[in-house]
């Protein structure tokens, strides 16, 4: 037996991975995850037998239905698939998906298009953000074809404007965890932020390390991965996320000054959690970003500038190249007021997707397959 549902495959960002709508999935998680792992070919180290490409930029899942919430226009489940653990982690939220959820849902019918761009409010299920997503629609049709181009990915197409509204302290209540700026981990100074995504901030001069390291160079280094994930696990603990060694949070993230000193930036080595970014990831981003302006930081201790009230573009300098991260905070508090970025997205293809096995809770066609005589 096999189940048949309909997928969308689609390039969100510097990630990839099938897209459902969440009617085309069954409702039971457990169902559903189990479902993902087939149709992802996981766990191998290839993925060679289903849609994931061997990476865990490659392994990933967006589910978008129609929004639970009066506020916003469609809720958005992010799913990381483990590449070679019988894992799917629904924790985090993943930005570069998310610049593909609100192309999807005005594709499938979830949102009518407006002429000229189309504000999309969607609601981040995994965290309980909301982020406004902005796609170019003229004339009342969706395009993916434009002139904006992110590093790491080839060409250019449409911008996707992702402004991040609430997303402080989302997954775990607060800002910083553990009410401090700066903790001690391991021997390390760290900054634990809960800013779009909860991440460990280090500095890489901490390590022996410029900063400047590639993501072969860094995924090369075994000792150093062994002792960032050491660091991640006492970290997740100080947050109040439990034992995360099954989990990919929160985040490992290397900082060192710009490698060009060219205005508000620094670099950035993203980890996900256990290999380096080749890029960076954009809720990650839009995190680094905002540390880097709140004074007491690590990340603000690589070059960041006084407090300034309004929106300042802070660089952030990853493995392919760079992004611009635009960041309001509040005079008074210096906390963070929303952040944004543009991304681009583009559909690859849309099909029937064949998954080995039969999912009792699946709400669409279960066929039987023949061989052939």
């Amino acid at each position: 037996m096999e189940t048949i549902i309909p997928c969308v495959l689609m390039r969100g960002g510097t990630s990839r991975g099938p897209f459902f709508l969440s009617d085309w999935l069954p409702a039971d998680p457990v169902q559903r995850d189990r479902l993902l792992l087939m149709a992802m070919g996981s766990p191998h180290a290839l993925q060679i037998d289903g849609l994931g490409g061997g990476n865990s930029l490659t392994s990933k899942v967006a589910i978008v239905s129609r929004s639970t919430r009066p506020d916003c226009d469609i809720d958005y489940l992010f799913a990381q698939v483990s590449v070679e653990k019988a894992s799917v982690d629904t924790r985090p939220n993943c930005g570069n998906m998310l610049s593909g959820a609100a192309p999807f849902a005005i594709e499938e019918g979830l949102v009518q298009a407006q002429d000229g761009v189309t504000s999309v409010r969607v609601h981040n299920v995994n965290t309980g953000a909301v982020i406004e997503a902005v796609v170019q629609t003229p004339g009342g049709h969706l395009t993916y074809e434009g002139d904006a181009r992110i590093d790491g990915v080839a060409g250019s197409a449409a911008p996707v404007r992702l402004n991040f509204l609430d997303a402080w302290g989302a997954v775990t209540g607060r800002l910083f965890p553990t009410g401090r700026r700066q903790d001690t981990v391991d021997g390390v100074v760290v900054t634990l932020i809960d800013a779009a995504m909860p991440m460990v901030l280090m500095q890489a001069a901490d390590f022996g390390l410029s900063g400047s390291e590639s993501a072969a160079q860094l995924d090369g280094n075994a000792d150093l991965l062994q002792r960032i994930e050491r660091i991640r696990l006492q970290a997740g603990l100080l947050m109040g996320l439990g034992d995360v060694s099954n989990s990919v949070i929160p985040k490992p993230v290397l900082v060192a000054p710009s490698a060009t000193q060219d205005g508000l930036a620094l670099q950035s080595r993203y980890f996900t959690p256990r290999a380096c970014h080749r890029a960076h990831a954009a809720t990650g981003a839009v995190g680094v970003a905002s540390a880097f302006l709140m004074p007491g930081t690590v990340a603000h201790d690589c070059g960041g500038p006084p407090i300034q009230a309004g929106y300042r573009s802070v660089r952030i300098e990853h493995p392919s190249g760079a992004m611009s991260i635009d960041v309001d905070l509040d005079p008074v508090s210096g906390v963070v007021r929303r952040a944004g970025l543009v991304r681009t997205a583009r559909k690859i293809m849309k099909g029937q997707l064949y998954v080995p096995g039969q999912y009792t809770d699946a709400p669409v066609c279960v066929e039987e397959s023949h061989a052939m005589a």
